[in-house]
Parts: structure tokens; sequence; C-alpha cells
């Protein structure tokens, strides 16, 4: 559980870092600026010890142009508010490693009984391992895109597969209880649906964040006109006309679930019907009033919880007898 809720606030901090800019606060990976300890001003970066060449080579084999990489250049760019930003989100990146590190020992005492959560805390190790090497391409890439979407993927299945390790590492998984078969195999294959639709507009959303990467990036389009501007794209108005299929969704599941007089609402079912109406109210605040930066964090942010409440609510609906 620590370990799930670590990455929730790594999403919530990455939303910050792509929201403000900061990016490429730091140029070089593991370190920032050469130092353990960044600096908070250009006048305290010590150029010699920064190996510039290798920024370049790095970023040609990323398939970024070397020659924007200089040190008059990283003078220039150097913004100390960035420079702190993205360094507060790697270290948000520790409890992460830790705490993940930690679930995969333990679990090796359920190799033999539950060799299944053995094989999910070693694979949520394995994504966090790739996904700090996705972070150092991520620099060197310049914040290329199609990097980005799969650095932010990487962390969603990271997100499922912890999910499912706090269900099946109870003592007694998490159940519900319902009038008849008919009853709960109907909820499941609604909230199965729902599960696949937040994917799919998790993917589309993904794709209007790298629009508005590139309107605020190489554009310079001012957030006050982001909004007669995306909607030029048949992306962005299919990911908002989108949510409106599974506001749906959510209502028939709520309603479903009200219908069954055995079912016992739990917390992550609470959880996703409210951040469904939350989801809405923050689109149509962007789509109709202004794309507020609090707002792009707010709206990546819940959607991380959206997705491991919903596949929580999943598990709770659809495996039935004992797992191996």
């Amino acid at each position: 559980m620590a370990a799930l809720v670590s990455v929730l606030a790594l999403m919530f901090a990455g939303a910050i870092v792509r929201v403000s800019g900061a990016g490429m606060g730091c140029p070089d990976w593991p370190k920032c600026w050469g130092c353990l300890i960044p600096p908070t001003k250009v006048e305290d970066v010590d150029f010699e010890k920064l190996d510039i060449a290798k920024f370049q080579r790095k970023a040609e084999r990323m398939g970024r142009d070397p020659n924007t990489i200089s040190e008059a250049i990283l003078r220039e760019e150097f913004n100390a508010r960035h420079v702190w930003t993205e360094f507060v989100n790697r270290l948000f990146s520790l409890p992460v490693g830790l705490f993940t590190l930690l679930t995969f020992v333990l679990s090796f005492g359920y190799r033999k009984s539950k060799p299944l959560l053995f094989f999910a805390s070693f694979t949520a190790l394995a994504l966090v391992l790739i996904n700090a090497w996705m972070g150092a391409r991520v620099v060197y890439s310049g914040l290329s895109p199609g990097v980005l979407t799969t650095h932010m993927a990487l962390a969603f299945l990271l997100l499922i597969v912890l999910v499912f390790v706090v269900w099946y590492g109870q003592v007694e998984p998490w159940k519900r209880e319902f009038t008849n078969e008919s009853s709960r195999r109907l909820l499941a294959r609604l909230v199965n649906g729902l599960f696949l639709l937040v994917l799919v507009e998790g993917v589309m959303g993904s794709q209007v964040r790298e629009l508005t990467d590139e309107l605020s990036k190489y554009l310079s389009v001012p957030r006050s006109e982001w909004g007669d501007t995306l909607e030029q794209s048949m992306v962005y108005l299919v990911h908002r006309s989108f949510s409106w299929v599974i506001f749906t969704l959510t209502v028939c599941a709520m309603w479903q679930m009200k219908k069954d007089q055995r079912y016992v609402i739990g917390l992550p079912e609470k959880i996703v019907v409210w951040i469904v109406m939350a989801q809405m109210i923050l689109g149509l605040v962007m789509s109709q009033i202004h794309v507020y930066g609090w707002v792009q964090v707010l709206h990546v942010g819940l959607a991380a919880i959206l997705v491991a409440c919903n596949f929580a609510w999943m598990l709770v609906l659809k495996v039935r007898g004992k797992l191996s």
C-alpha cells in the first residue's frame, strides 16, 4: 500500500513538472547540474563538472539536435524554479523504489503459498527499474512526446500491478456479496467495460497533453487561446465527448449496485464514482472557461487514482475461488 500511494504521489508531482514546463530543469541524470543537491542560481553551477559532450552524444542517439546543447544555451536556460520542481519530482521517486523493493523482498515468503503474489511483486519492481531508465530517456530526448507517453503508460501499468499486490496480499482478499450470480456478472461486465473505456480515454488524454505541450513549448500560444486551438483537433473533440460515455456507464454501474440488496458499497466504488463526477467538472472548466495549470494537474492525478480504484473494483467482483 505504501508503494501504491507513493506512485500516486509521484504521478501528481510529475504532472506538476509537465504543466510547469520544468521537465528539463535538470539537464543531466541522476544528478542535477552535476550535483546531488542542485544549485539555486546559475552562478553556483560548475560547468566544468558537466560532461556536455556526453549530453550531446546521448541527445543525438535519442533523436534530439546536439547543437541545442551547449554551455551558453544551458546558462541561458537555467531556471531555479524549474530546477527545484524537477528535483523534488525526482525525490518523490525514492519512496517508490524503496517500498516496491521491500514489497518484493517480503513476497519471498509467499513463493510457494502464493506464487502469483511473488510474480506480481517482481513485476512491480521490474517496472520501477524500467521507468527509472525511462526517466533518463525523457531528459536526454528533450522531452520527446513519445517517450513521455511511454513513461506515463508504464506508471499506470505499475499502479495496476501494485493494486493487485495489495488486494491479493490480504489474508482474505476483499470481495462483495450478491443476491444472485447473474447480478454479479452484470455488474462485473459494467465495471470491466468502464475500466477499458477509462484506459482508452487516458490514451486520448495523453495525446491531448502532447498537443498542449506543443502549444506551450513550440507555438507559444497563450493559455487563454488553448481552447479554441484544441477544438480544431479531432483527438481533443473525441476525448471531450467520450467522457459522457464513461459518465453514462458509471451511472449504470451505480444503478446496478443500488439494485442489489446484499451489495455493500465499498471505498473503491465510491472513489470511482466521485472521481468520474470530478473529472467531468474539470473537463468542463478546461473546455468552457480556461485551461488552468492546476486543473490539468488535478485531471492527470485523479485519472491515476481512478485507474487504480477501478481495477480494485474489478478484482473484488470478477475473481472467484482460490488463486494460485
